[in-house]
Formats: C-alpha cells, structure tokens, sequence
C-alpha cells in the first residue's frame, strides 16, 4: 500500500483494539497516517498493535476513552492535538452487540448497544466536525476540511431477528452519516460510511468457527467467502484519502453481496 495514500495526514480510529478497527487503525498507518489507536479496557491489545504499527515504521498512540461520554470524546481528540498537533480523518467505529429475542432484550441491553453504536458514534462525529472548524482548511493537506467515516453494516438495512438494539443502531448511524453529510458537505467536510457484511472477527466467531455454522454463514454471502478485516480497512483507506474527493454522503457495501438477498438467486 502506498504511503501517499494518507502521507501527511492525522487520524483517530475509534474501538482500535480489535476486530475492523484495528484492521483500519493498522491499514492506515501503513498508508502513511498518524493514528490514535483508541480503546475502552483492553490497553494491552492497544498497546501491542501500537508497538507492531511502530515496528513497521509507522506513526501510533494508544489513548482510552469511552465513546459513550461527551468528556471522553474531548479527551480523546485532546490527545490527538497533543500528539500529533490535530485531526483530519475520525474513524467512528468502535460498537458492541448484546443480543436477545426481542421480548427478552432488557433496557439496560438496548440503551448499552445504543449509546456506544449510535450515541457514541454521533459524539465523536460531533467532536471532529468542531475540531476541523477550530483548525480551518490546509490544503497542503487534503482539499477536505476533515473526513468522517462511521462503520455501519449490512444491519443499517438489512433487518436482524434477535438483534433489534443493533439493527436500530447501525439504522441511525446511516441516517445521521447521510444528514450529516448534506449538512457540512458546504464546508469542505466530507462524510461517508462503511457498511461492512460478515468479517471474520471475535465478536461473531460462533458464526465462523464452526464448520456446520461457517456453511450455514456462507449461504447468506454470494461471493463464496467469508470477508477480513482488511477487506473493510482497505476500503477505509480509500474513503479516508483524497482519491475518493469526490464521495461525500455515500455507504460503501463491503459485503460479498449479501445485500443482494441470495435467498432470492433461484426466483424466490
């Protein structure tokens, strides 16, 4: 990957510590930027990605902060000002799942996946757009004032029985990704999303590891395959550079066509 891609350019990833943030978090530093690798608990995982990014030549810090808190969120961008002298690129991804049958679900289950995957996501998003206005437009940087991207899913449209906390989230998400987008296009912010399908990570192992669950999965994925995280990071990269100048407002389908309802393929 070519570090022009993101050369000269700041970047915080949010929920970095595994899954499709570190997959991000890592693609971007090897494409040239300077990345916060944020976490909420896990700062051994956060740490060691830093130290392997570094390793490799790239620039990396570890900074805690829980998304679901407005002072965190500041803090969190604080940091990339002390540590890198600002921010041009805000990954929003970090989210969490807690499932139940809808009648089963607790508040305190839908208020959790709602605060991180949707409030938590409109905080940081928030925090950016403030923070590329107070630092005003460089264009030896990027054209763009600042990039949004939020991590969604297929779930945004796609409805998910036994999952109605995360499909209403990730349902937001792409309402306030594309409201957002209309609303600051006009200053040069440019805000994008990400809906990823099924991706090979630890919170949806018991969907892949299994070799009766893994075949059951890959009815549901045209392509054949289930995707990695470097599939959803290289689009990252794409959207958060300038190649893609021109995209503002737009969810980006990494899926394997899972979007187009295979149970339909024989006539349905």
């Amino acid at each position: 990957m070519p570090q022009s891609q993101l050369g000269n350019t700041r970047a915080i990833v949010t929920g970095a510590s595994s899954g499709i943030g570190e997959g991000i978090a890592r693609a971007f530093a090897s494409a040239g930027a300077a990345v916060i690798v944020n976490y909420r608990s896990d700062e051994r995982a956060a740490v060691r990605i830093v130290g392997e990014i570094r390793e490799t030549g790239g620039r990396a810090e570890a900074v805690q902060a829980d998304v679901s808190k407005p002072e965190d969120c500041g803090k969190l961008f604080d940091e990339a000002d002390r540590l890198f002298d600002g921010t041009d690129i805000a990954v929003a991804n970090a989210g969490i799942q807690r499932d139940a049958a809808f009648t089963e679900l607790s508040l305190d289950d839908w208020r959790k996946v709602i605060d991180v995957n949707l409030t938590g996501q409109f905080l940081c998003a928030q925090e950016a757009v403030r923070r590329f206005r107070r630092q005003g437009l460089d264009t030896k940087r990027s054209p763009a004032l600042g990039k949004i991207i939020f991590t969604s899913s297929v779930h945004q449209t796609i409805p998910w029985a036994g999952h109605a906390n995360y499909a209403t989230a990730k349902g937001g998400v792409k309402l306030l990704m594309e409201t957002m987008a209309q609303e600051l296009a006009c200053e040069k912010i440019r805000v994008n999303a990400i809906a990823p399908g099924a991706i090979r990570t630890a919170i949806n192992r018991d969907a892949w590891e299994d070799e009766t669950a893994r075949k059951k999965l890959l009815t549901l994925i045209p392509y054949g395959r289930i995707g990695e995280t470097e599939d959803v990071a290289e689009a990252a990269v794409w959207l958060a550079s300038d190649a893609s100048d021109y995209v503002v407002g737009t969810t980006l389908f990494v899926d394997g066509g899972m979007m187009l309802y295979p149970s339909f393929r024989e006539g349905g």
